[in-house]
């Protein structure tokens, strides 16, 4: 029985081209070199003596740099070609970070943030859109996970790192490698790969995909952005008020934080590929395995609620795993699938947008939630911004489906 499980699980892995294993290994390197950005406000606090204003103040600036640089890599990847815009992006940021460690203004970091991200975030679409033109059509959605996984590992291993870096040789060492990790991989991409233009298999599943003229009259394709809008700004609590909550209500320690977000990493690590095969082959419908990763989303939010017990802290952290596997591959194949001809970048350039506008307001909404009526009234938003994101999924698929 487990030799079959074994056998399973490795099979769920099979059948991806040398193009997608080198983008997952690039996007891994990439992401445990981004060991940056769990300590910038550390480092903005402690060695560059910013106050929390100045501090919150760079990262609105991060994040807007990060939605520009989201549009622009979309729209010259359907210009100019995916293949470039990576170069380019990984490439330029990558020597841009190891030249930040030298800006010690608040100005000067703000400018700083922005610009490294605004040329950093044009990878995000445009390494989308290498996806669609090298993996099948029946394998894209795997390869979304494939490169979710590779994220995740790089998210998990890049912080311990980060952490051995600033005792050994302070935070200057994260700039350094975290600007090389930027340069290694997309050198490692450039010599591997060579530009593909997009695939030109049809798939005959594919029944969303959109006939119009131009991104902005898809009228369901914002009524979908919405929904990732909202379902990724109640996600990323987890990264905000989630930790604060643990150690405030619960008197938990930073540790037992961290086995908390392994479980979570651990858990998509072992799952996430299986289940994504098993759904695919099942041909099951993707608005609807979105919408039921939204409603458990929403559901971890509201089993805090039931704050009189710490396990309830894991029953949590499950339910959002989960919700997280159902949903967050299949926003990303849906998007692609929307996209016409010819508009692929623009399509995943405003999808990826959706993520950093969630990120923008996400941990300033739920800390300013908490600090003025409590985790309580938190938990019920963000539950209650969870439920209207399914109901907007319910209402893109009745308009998916007269569609058809």
């Amino acid at each position: 029985m487990l030799q079959k499980a074994f056998k399973r699980y490795i099979d769920s892995f099979r059948g991806f081209s040398k193009e997608i294993w080198i983008l997952a290994l690039i996007t891994f390197i990439n992401r445990t070199g981004t060991m940056v950005l769990p300590f910038l406000s550390k480092y903005m606090k402690e060695d560059l003596h910013f106050d929390y204003d100045h501090i919150g103040t760079v990262m609105v600036f991060f994040g807007l740099g990060s939605m520009f640089g989201s549009w622009i890599g979309g729209k010259l990847s359907d210009k100019m070609g995916f293949y470039k815009i990576m170069i380019f992006s990984l490439l330029t940021s990558g020597m841009l970070l190891i030249f930040v460690q030298f800006v010690t203004s608040f100005i000067g970091m703000c400018f700083a943030m922005f610009g490294i991200m605004l040329i950093a975030d044009m990878f995000r679409p445009a390494m989308y859109v290498s996806l669609g033109a090298y993996a099948k059509p029946e394998n894209r959605t795997r390869a979304f996970s494939l490169v979710r996984l590779a994220v995740n590992l790089g998210f998990a291993a890049g912080p311990a790192l980060g952490g051995l870096i600033i005792m050994g040789i302070g935070y200057k060492g994260l700039f350094w490698v975290d600007g090389a990790s930027c340069i290694i991989s997309i050198l490692i991409f450039a010599t591997l790969v060579k530009e593909k233009k997009l695939s030109t298999h049809e798939n005959h599943e594919d029944t969303e995909k959109a006939v119009v003229k131009s991104v902005f009259q898809d009228g369901p394709f914002w009524i979908f952005l919405f929904g990732s809008y909202l379902t990724a700004l109640i996600f990323l609590q987890l990264f905000s008020t989630l930790p604060l909550y643990h150690s405030e209500w619960y008197h938990i320690t930073e540790f037992q934080t961290g086995l908390l977000m392994s479980l979570n990493g651990l858990l998509i690590f072992f799952l996430e590929m299986p289940m994504v095969t098993f759904l695919e082959r099942k041909q099951v419908n993707r608005l609807k395995l979105i919408l039921w990763g939204t409603f458990l989303l929403s559901l971890s939010f509201f089993v805090l609620l039931f704050d009189n017990w710490a396990g309830i802290l894991i029953v949590s952290i499950i339910f959002m795993t989960f919700g997280e596997m159902f949903n967050f591959p299949f926003t990303n194949s849906f998007a692609m699938s929307r996209a016409p001809k010819g508009h692929e970048g623009r399509y995943m350039a405003l999808f990826t947008m959706s993520f950093s506008l969630a990120h923008i307001t996400s941990a300033k909404l739920g800390l300013g939630i908490v600090s003025r009526h409590g985790y309580t009234t938190n938990w019920l938003v963000m539950g209650i911004l969870g439920l209207l994101s399914c109901a907007s999924i319910l209402y893109l698929k009745r308009i998916v489906a007269q569609s058809k």
